[in-house]
């Protein structure tokens, strides 16, 4: 549904408590490598605003938590300085947004639509911005409210993410015993002379795109497992690697490949480093502390998990390790952008959030009914997160609009596919 938005309020919050003067937070080489696109998420919540009063007080906790928040955050209220190497921790703040949604919470829910969510958010997810986090109060003609938070990739990954909701939902609701985060990434990671590289690029708004949700039962996932199992004594395979097989193998068909002769196919995997360096990060690590699973599929090997399985494997404590030393995990696809030419390369993006704290995010009336994303502008990209209820999948898939009518309408695909509940 077209969803129909009033901007009512627009303020600066910045940390209640003044960071040190000077201070500045050093950037990790994979920050730099790093888009700046912002990582974000939409937090529904039922009926609490039940008078203009109510939204008031509301708005008002909101803003005084985010602000303590950004106390123990504090280069989010900075900006990146020109060098692309600090954050100024200045206390510029980030933008509080309030907005009137002129229709139900039930509404939206009932009939989600990716690029109108994007509605919900403070900012455009690709819009070029120098403001590092902001926030979106939402309030429907019910009463139920929606949270749209933003930070920008270039400064933190999804787990980074995460960490910020829930130390700020856990203020909010009147919690004083908090995991302050760790900001020493650039430590693990230092910084390298900006001239010598170049950051990953953002090729997102130049074709005509669309993002859709597919939902996957728990049994629809577990028939997928058994289909990529094998015989022999390998492990079965987990739920994201099976359904990333799985949806790469419809894309292909979508895509009408006609000849792999002089086709590259390439399905990267995001995987979280921090478990893998050596005394392992803890979870409250700030920052990207990320790296790339690189799968190139073989015709001489047909069970595609096993594949997906090895590339994610090979990003263990010793690559991590040359991460430190100064390799670069982009320089792995110009090697082999080099080795193949000019062959045509169709790549696939997956990242999961699955058994992330998705829901999590209780500013004192309850976990959300549901949070979920927007329109993420990036083609040949899928992000997983578990069903509200735990049981299955919503896969978030962006592909262009021709090959989406075609990967909508797979048979083969549908077949495992769910039909969206109201929520």
């Amino acid at each position: 549904m077209n969803l129909n938005v009033e901007v009512i309020s627009e303020e600066i919050v910045k940390p209640s408590s003044p960071t040190i003067d000077g201070l500045c937070h050093r950037l990790s080489s994979i920050d730099q490598l790093t888009p700046s696109h912002y990582n974000h998420l939409v937090y529904f919540y039922p009926k609490i605003c039940y008078t203009e009063a109510d939204k008031i007080i509301i708005s008002d906790r909101l803003k005084h938590s985010v602000s303590n928040a950004l106390t123990y955050f504090y280069p989010l209220a900075g900006r990146i300085t020109e060098d692309q190497l600090f954050v100024d921790c200045n206390d510029e703040g980030i933008p509080f947004v309030g907005v009137r949604v002129k229709c139900q919470l039930s509404d939206v829910l009932s009939n989600l639509v990716p690029k109108e969510l994007n509605k919900l958010l403070p900012f455009e997810v690709h819009g070029v911005n120098e403001v590092l986090a902001g926030i979106q109060f939402n309030v429907f003609e019910c009463g139920g409210l929606a949270i749209g938070v933003c930070i920008c990739h270039k400064i933190g990954d999804a787990l980074s993410f995460f960490s910020f909701v829930k130390t700020w939902a856990a203020i909010c609701r009147g919690e004083t015993v908090l995991v302050a985060p760790d900001f020493e990434s650039a430590s693990f990671f230092p910084p390298q002379d900006p001239s010598e590289f170049k950051p990953m690029t953002d090729e997102s708004k130049k074709e005509q795109i669309i993002t859709k949700r597919f939902m996957f039962g728990a049994a629809e996932v577990e028939e997928i497992r058994r289909k990529y199992s094998d015989n022999s004594n390998q492990t079965r395979p987990t739920r994201v690697e099976a359904l990333s097989a799985f949806i790469w193998e419809h894309l292909i068909i979508a895509k009408g490949v006609k000849s792999r002769l002089d086709t590259l196919f390439a399905i990267t995997h995001l995987v979280n480093i921090r478990p893998r360096v050596e005394p392992p990060l803890p979870e409250s690590s700030f920052g990207n502390i990320y790296s790339l699973a690189l799968t190139i599929p073989s015709s001489t090997n047909s069970n595609i998990v096993i594949q997906i399985r090895d590339s994610i494997k090979a990003v263990n404590s010793e690559y991590v390790k040359k991460m430190r030393d100064g390799y670069n995990h982009f320089d792995k696809f110009r090697d082999l952008a080099a080795r193949y030419g000019k062959r045509e390369i169709v790549s696939f993006a997956v990242t999961s959030l699955c058994r992330f704290p998705r829901y999590e995010a209780d500013f004192g009336w309850g976990k959300p009914v549901w949070a979920g994303s927007g329109d993420l502008g990036i083609k040949n990209l899928a992000t997983f997160m578990d069903a509200v209820n735990g049981d299955g999948i919503e896969a978030w898939i962006t592909l262009e609009e021709e090959e989406m009518a075609k990967f909508d309408s797979d048979e083969g695909m549908q077949a495992y596919v769910n039909a969206p509940k109201s929520l």
